[in-house]
């Protein structure tokens, strides 16, 4: 995960990876979070030529969001580098989380 800041620092450019031995022969992979209520079509990733797949996204600083990666819309995975973890309110999950400040 990478983190770029601007507009004086009150947005901040993420850029999410989902290495391609999490998502072998997949067709699609979205990232899914707080920063787009959880719509699981908004943000599809693109799948690069090492088999990665990679997004950027604007967002807002100061907060906090969770987020997860939905594979083939069936398989839910969460960021191996993510800045820490929180229990899903949904099931015995962990969602990963990006901290932005």
């Amino acid at each position: 995960m990478k983190k770029e800041y601007f507009d004086g620092e009150k947005i901040c450019r993420v850029t999410f990876r989902l290495p391609k031995s999490a998502a072998l022969s997949c067709n699609s992979v979205f990232i899914v979070g707080d920063f787009n209520n959880w719509n699981i079509h908004a943000h599809q990733m693109k799948k690069q030529k090492n088999g990665d797949h990679t997004i950027s996204l604007n967002i807002a600083a100061g907060k906090e969001y969770q987020f997860r990666y939905l594979i083939d819309e069936s398989k839910w995975e969460n960021d191996w580098k993510a800045d820490k973890y929180v229990k899903s309110p949904y099931g015995d999950y962990d969602n990963s989380v990006v901290v932005v400040w």
